[in-house]
């Protein structure tokens, strides 16, 4: 491999990184912004922090401190960043992996949990505002009322529930929606994954010529 394709990889490797910084600050505004505007409430009261938001700042500065170790590795031909992109890569891949076989073995656990979180929520719907905002959001843009069905509202279902006797619970309108789109699921899923291979293949690959050319030229 030449000088000529050592600047094509830096640079591919480059504008990459950049565009999912990009990408990654989109997500942390929208997090933030969510944060801020507090209208999608808090769904699970024994798990208070998982909320939309701070998902979305997790992940988007997850997605930025990654993204910018590519970016500044690439461009400045750094071993050291470049390393750092790459272990970090590999630490993000095997924590999917580990999620998703953890999901696959404990589904009918999680789902149970799932449930029963859900069901504990409804109870505290007129206490809570928090709770109360994160269920009219729900219930309003999936057009769904209570858990399983309106008859979960023991007082009587409130304003975002959708009008009609055949509406279905959230829960398993959710349920229905995850496994009629489990495949278009798994194709980003697996896209993601791949994507992330090539990340780490470009890392490696750069710093091993990085090594080879500063022997060349007797660095």
């Amino acid at each position: 491999m030449g000088m000529s394709s050592l600047k094509l990889l830096k640079y591919v490797l480059f504008f990459f990184n950049l565009l999912f910084w990009v990408c990654g600050c989109c997500i942390l505004g929208f997090g933030i912004f969510f944060l801020v505007q507090n209208t999608y409430g808090v769904l699970f009261r024994n798990l208070p922090f998982l909320t939309l938001g701070n998902v979305l700042v997790i992940v988007g500065s997850i997605i930025m401190v990654v993204a910018f170790l590519g970016c500044m590795g690439s461009i400045k031909e750094n071993k050291c960043l470049l390393m750092s992109f790459f272990v970090l890569l590999m630490i993000i891949l095997l924590a999917e992996v580990t999620l998703a076989i953890l999901l696959f073995v404990y589904e009918q656990k999680l789902n149970t949990y799932v449930a029963e979180g859900l069901n504990d929520s409804i109870q505290h719907y007129h206490s809570d505002n928090s709770t109360m905002a994160a269920w009219d959001f729900i219930q309003s843009h999936l057009q769904c009322c209570g858990v399983n069905s309106s008859s979960d509202w023991t007082s009587g279902p409130p304003s975002s529930c959708p009008p009609g006797a055949d509406v279905q619970g959230c829960y398993n309108k959710a349920k229905l929606w995850f496994h009629s789109n489990f495949l278009y699921i798994g194709i980003i899923t697996i896209c993601v994954c791949v994507i992330q291979v090539l990340g780490m293949s470009f890392a490696l690959t750069l710093n091993c010529q990085i090594d080879k050319t500063s022997q060349a030229l007797g660095l």
